[in-house]
């Protein structure tokens, strides 16, 4: 874990309402904390752990080892899993800018603007209308 010393470069992440604050340091061993958790700990799924790890496997990055920590709060799992992977992705572009296009290249920078839609009145959900009987 990171203390004051450390030199720590920092990304946000977001994803439907979840929202990721990411901190990376240079470390030997590549290790992630979410939530003061260990990452398969936190993430019981081996794709949601995946997900997490592969901004940090990506070829041609130069990337090293890193002790990654997150605090995220919001959202469903695979909403935090994709949060936390676009704040890897920022912190490790403010750390070493040439990382930016063959991250931007492999999607890892591109933020999913996709979110539920609102509920409207007159209707069951966002567009589901109540069932219409004829008599």
């Amino acid at each position: 874990m990171a203390t004051k010393k450390d030199t720590y470069t920092e990304g946000i992440g977001r994803r439907k309402t979840a929202t990721a604050r990411v901190r990376i340091v240079p470390a030997k061993e590549t290790s992630v904390l979410v939530n003061d958790k260990e990452l398969a700990t936190y993430f019981e799924h081996e794709a949601l752990q995946k997900d997490v790890r592969s901004v940090l496997e990506t070829e041609d990055a130069g990337i090293e080892h890193y002790s990654v920590t997150a605090k995220v709060s919001g959202g469903g799992l695979s909403a935090q899993a994709e949060a936390i992977r676009l704040g890897i992705a920022r912190a490790l572009v403010k750390e070493k800018t040439d990382r930016r296009s063959v991250l931007k290249k492999a999607g890892y920078l591109k933020r999913d603007p996709r979110s539920v839609e609102r509920k409207k009145f007159g209707l069951r959900k966002a567009r589901r209308r109540p069932q219409w009987s004829k008599r």
